[in-house]
Parts: structure tokens; C-alpha cells; sequence
């Protein structure tokens, strides 16, 4: 429906769909007629940018190359090129989108299909709209079952770096563990963010796009300094990483944890050694306390605890000294 004006308050407002895009804003003006003319020429450029503007050519194989240019995380975005290879962004839709899930993982968890189609296409498609190339895309995520995940222990720690078949798998999980990174986190480090002088590290590129600068503890300076200067400390191919961490695993003979569960550990062990929550969330990079507490705080499993209901000394009564 074309763009109509409308009084509200003092000045009049235009509200209208164009070509499938909801608009509406103010004129800034209390005369009718110079409103219709200003909601006339906000229906004519739309028209001009659907019709003839970036959205008109841009390709969601383009839109993966600006993606890629710009240095972020690319790891799902192989199928999703090949399945939407030259298709208009404009003729990519919500539904269309969670379908391309369903083909492109068929067996795959709800989970999974966020994590590796939704997640990711919104993120290419959103990218190009804060290049004023397109208009936003949001995107009904699938329900899934929440899995609790466990932590990593120093116990655990020691008997996989004791089993590593390779140096940096060992040091990369000393690293996620002492520093609560993630391994696109760790993946991304450059020699220049570690200073050993002052045992700590610069973290650059983290999800919430904020900065951090983590302690280096002695045993994570060790395994730092241990390794080849030769290229970044863990910029061994993500694939690559898996493989030896999961032999790693079965060569210790210890439970399967993924590299994720390295930033459960660090969150669990500060808070079971005393850290207080905020504290705790503010060294690992989490700006959500909530989140924190709700995805990575992890309980003690053991129902013996509740032993300590009548371990607590009890108070002796006063006596007589006379």
C-alpha cells in the first residue's frame, strides 16, 4: 500500500509498505501539504533503491565475499554459498531460510541448524544491511532440546595435555581454559596481543566486539612460550584442530569435551574457588550475568553434599565455672 500521511501530536507522520518493506517516520512538518510531498519522495527513492539500487544485483554470493572482506567468522559459510549461490538477497526470506536449514542438515538438532544455517545467513544478510545495501533480516530460530554441558576440569586438563599428539592442541586447551576464550577467539591471536613481561593477553576480535586483556598464568605463559614463532600460536585450520584434539581425547581415555567446554570450565572453577559471579562473568568477556549464570554455571553433581547439612559445628551450651 502506498505511503499515507497522518497527524500525530503536532506534525504528521507517513506510514505505508513498499514493495513488501514496512516504512514509517515523520515528516518533521505540521503543513499537510509539504508531508504528502515529503512521504511522496520517501516512496519514490524506495521504489528508486528496490528497483535500481545495490539490492537489485546484490547476490547472496556477493554478500559473502563483502562478509569474508570484512574478517568475520566464515566457518558454516561454504554450504550456505553453494545452496544460495546467485540468488537476490531480496528473494531470500525468513522461510525460505529456515527451509535451506532443513535441506542443507536434514538429520541435523534444531541446535545445529541455528548454529550452522540461521545464525549465519542472517549474519551475511544483516552485514550488507549495515552497508545500506538491504533492508534487515530476522529469522525464527528452531526449537531444540537445551543439553547441559560439561565443564572442563584442571584433572581433565592434565591428562588431556598429557595425551596431546600435538604441542599447540595442548597449549590451545591450557589457553581456553586459563583464559575463558572461545577457539575463534584463540584461533584469531597474533604474537603482537601476548606480552609476556606482563602476563597478559590482548583479545581482539571477541563476539560482543569488545576488547579484553586476560592474566597469562604461569602454566599458560610455559605452553605459550614453548611454541613455534613461525605463525600465529593456533592458526592450525579449524578442521585440523578437531581432529587432534578428538585424538587427543581418546588417547587419554578421558570423557569427550568439546573446545567450548574449556570456557564452561573456566567459569565453573572460578566460581567454585570463590570468585563472586560479576567478577567471575567480567574476566571471561560476558557483558550478561544472566547468560552467565544460566548457560555456564554449573553445578556440583554429587548428592552426598547434602552431608554438610550436619557437618556444621554446633554451638555448645554455656557452663558453670564456679
Amino acid at each position: 500500500m502506498p505511503l499515507t500521511v497522518y497527524k500525530r501530536g503536532a506534525v504528521y507522520h507517513y506510514a505505508g509498505t513498499i514493495s513488501g518493506r514496512r516504512l514509517r517516520g515523520s515528516t518533521g512538518t505540521a503543513d499537510k501539504i509539504t508531508a504528502e510531498r515529503i512521504a511522496a519522495k520517501k516512496e519514490a527513492d524506495e521504489w528508486k533503491r528496490h528497483l535500481d539500487g545495490p539490492e537489485a544485483v546484490l547476490t547472496f554470493a556477493k554478500a559473502s565475499i563483502l562478509y569474508r572482506a570484512a574478517g568475520k567468522e566464515t566457518r558454516f559459510l561454504t554450504k550456505l554459498e553453494d545452496y544460495w549461490k546467485d540468488t537476490l538477497i531480496r528473494d531470500i526470506k525468513p522461510g525460505g531460510i529456515r527451509q535451506s536449514a532443513v535441506d542443507i542438515y536434514p538429520e541435523a538438532t534444531g541446535a545445529t541448524r541455528n548454529r550452522q544455517v540461521i545464525v549465519p545467513t542472517q549474519a551475511v544478510i544483516n552485514h550488507c544491511h549495515e552497508m545500506e545495501m538491504c533492508p534487515p533480516i530476522r529469522v525464527k530460530r528452531f526449537a531444540f532440546e537445551r543439553k547441559i554441558k560439561s565443564p572442563v576440569t584442571a584433572e581433565w586438563l592434565d591428562a588431556f595435555c598429557a595425551h596431546a599428539t600435538r604441542p599447540d592442541i595442548a597449549a590451545l586447551a591450557i589457553f581456553m581454559f586459563a583464559t575463558g576464550c572461545r577457539i575463534s577467539e584463540a584461533r584469531n591471536l597474533e604474537w603482537d596481543d601476548i606480552d609476556f613481561k606482563a602476563r597478559s593477553i590482548l583479545i581482539r576480535k571477541t563476539k560482543n566486539k569488545r576488547q579484553r586483556v586476560p592474566h597469562m598464568p604461569q602454566r599458560l605463559l610455559v605452553a605459550l612460550a614453548n611454541l613455534p614463532r613461525d605463525r600465529r600460536p593456533f592458526a592450525v585450520p579449524y578442521t585440523t584442530a578437531r581432529e587432534a584434539w578428538e585424538a587427543s581425547v581418546k588417547a587419554a581415555g578421558i570423557k569427550p569435551l568439546t573446545f567450548h567446554s574449556c570456557r564452561h570450565g573456566f567459569a565453573t572453577a572460578l566460581l567454585r574457588d570463590g570468585v563472586d559471579v560479576k567478577t567471575a562473568a567480567w574476566l571471561g568477556g560476558w557483558e550478561s550475568v544472566q547468560l552467565f549464570m544460566s548457560t555456564y554455571v554449573h553445578a556440583i553433581q554429587d548428592p552426598r553434599l547434602t552431608d554438610r547439612l550436619f557437618d556444621t559445628p554446633q554451638p555448645q551450651p554455656k557452663t558453670d565455672s564456679k
